[in-house]
């Protein structure tokens, strides 16, 4: 097998939904894969020919059996943000095939009921969800990704 440098490899295209709810807190997810319990939100692979945004909604419906009746689409991120695996992952996640992801990210407002969530999936990610305040999550989440999930939070603020 050939080992590529960071460099050679490219990023993965991924779609994230920042899920907000009346009270303006943020949905979050336990990970389900990760034994110190990360938090996230709704995220995943854009798959061939689809877009950003329907990627999103899919990754939403999926990863929580919310529906896109049930959201309302409020903005979504112009520009790309990255991360990188750290030296750790790098080679072992994604079949070695990417150096980290590059994002776009949803704001959507939840319409539904808390009983509207299901993280009992056909291929659950979470073993835990809650609403979490947005400085929170930046918190909880892997270190990692705390950098893209500030520089979401700080472009849909207001919105929030």
């Amino acid at each position: 097998m050939t080992r590529y440098s960071r460099e050679d490899l490219p990023y993965r295209d991924c779609a994230g939904v920042v899920l907000v709810n009346a009270d303006g807190n943020v949905f979050a997810g336990q990970r389900i894969d990760h034994n110190q319990g990360a938090w996230q939100m709704p995220q995943g692979g854009i798959d061939p020919g689809e877009t950003p945004r329907d990627a999103a909604l899919r990754e939403m419906t999926e990863e929580t059996g919310i529906t896109p009746d049930q959201v309302t689409v409020e903005a979504e991120l112009d520009d790309w943000v990255f991360y990188d695996l750290p030296d750790d992952l790098l080679g072992r996640i994604w079949k070695g095939k990417y150096r980290g992801q590059r994002q776009k990210w949803l704001l959507c407002r939840f319409n539904g009921q808390d009983s509207d969530v299901n993280i009992a999936t056909d291929h659950p990610e979470f073993n835990a969800w809650t609403w979490m305040a947005p400085d929170e999550l930046v918190r909880q989440i892997v270190p990692f990704k705390r950098d893209v999930y500030a520089q979401v939070f700080k472009e849909f603020e207001g919105k929030l």
